[in-house]
């Protein structure tokens, strides 16, 4: 009897852990080994979106003006794209001008596929990064090429940056720009629509507004130059705006555009009223020619720290490396100029 009442007792059990794992670690452990979502990017990329009704649907106007480097490379392939930008600033009887150059060079993968980028303006300041094979490269202007190993997101952040002139002003007129459809057109013989741009009423601005916390300041208050930059953005009045874009009609990418804008800033914290004039023009081209992007060939290798840095801590005798300042062989490499 209690042999029997044992093997009733072990068969009981087997069959409430077989029930366990019926009800609860198959479903886990399907969710878990289950294919993973595609890259938010990815998904983007497949939205099918009516690029001939453009100026009647707000929201898809604003995914067309503001699709990043990403998700136009899933969904053009292969490209080329170039953005020149002119700001003339007039504040009181100083005058300001600068211009900009960007250049974007995506071949075949898609968001992880290779890429070349490059950004300059007319004060000899700009950056470029190369990233061919998952190894990334950058450089500052004039400087040379190091391997950046480190730097998790960088290349995905400039490629973003760079490519960002058209959705950037649409920010800078805080979502105004009203689009009105001039039909079908070709475009490097592929079917297109053309909008002419203009400047939407301000009840129709689209910029979302979130709640955000208040922003810390110094005890101090704002230096001079940021209050003058804070007072910018929160106080700009768009005045007018003109120009023309062309969309792709298979992948509602913008091909080509050209913008001419103005907006002004009333005087505020004791800062003169100025005025902004903003141009923009940019284009796609080489639309499915893979570039064959290689990396540089000469370049310096990843550093853990900057040299400046690591010889200030030899020289006031802090170890590093397991070795001090004084007495150890500062190792002289080459800096990057």
């Amino acid at each position: 009897m209690n042999i029997w009442i044992r093997g009733w007792a072990t068969a009981a059990c087997l069959a409430f852990a077989l029930g366990c794992t019926d009800n609860g670690e198959k479903p886990a452990k399907r969710r878990i080994f289950s294919p993973e979502d595609p890259p938010k990017v990815v998904a983007s990329a497949l939205e099918k979106l009516e690029v001939d009704k453009l100026d009647s649907n707000p929201n898809s106007t604003r995914r067309v003006l503001q699709m990043g480097a990403a998700e136009t490379t899933e969904r053009l392939g292969p490209y080329q794209f170039k953005a020149s930008t002119r700001f003339h600033w007039t504040a009181g009887s100083k005058s300001i001008q600068l211009s900009e150059n960007r250049v974007l060079i995506a071949g075949p993968g898609g968001v992880n596929g290779d890429f070349q980028g490059q950004i300059e303006n007319s004060e000899d300041q700009g950056l470029e990064v190369v990233r061919v094979g998952g190894a990334v490269y950058a450089r500052n202007r004039y400087g040379k090429f190091r391997q950046r190993q480190r730097d998790r997101g960088m290349a995905e952040r400039e490629r973003e940056e760079i490519f960002d002139a058209l959705r950037g002003y649409d920010a800078l007129f805080l979502g105004r720009l009203k689009l009105t459809s001039n039909g079908a057109t070709k475009y490097h013989g592929r079917s297109a629509w053309k909008y002419t741009v203009g400047l939407a009423p301000e009840a129709n601005r689209t910029e979302q507004v979130g709640q955000l916390p208040p922003v810390p300041f110094p005890k101090g208050g704002m230096d001079p130059s940021t209050a003058r930059r804070s007072a910018f953005w929160d106080e700009r009045q768009p005045k007018s705006l003109k120009g023309e874009i062309t969309v792709d009609e298979k992948t509602a990418v913008v091909l080509q555009a050209r913008l001419d804008g103005r907006m002004t800033v009333p005087p505020a914290r004791g800062n003169p009223g100025a005025e902004l004039q903003l141009a923009l023009e940019s284009a796609l081209t080489d639309i499915g020619v893979d570039p064959a992007l290689k990396p540089p060939k000469d370049f310096l290798p990843d550093a853990d720290k900057p040299l400046g840095i690591a010889a200030a801590l030899d020289r006031f005798g802090i170890h590093r490396g397991g070795r001090g300042g004084d007495g150890g062989v500062v190792e002289e490499e080459e800096e990057e100029r």
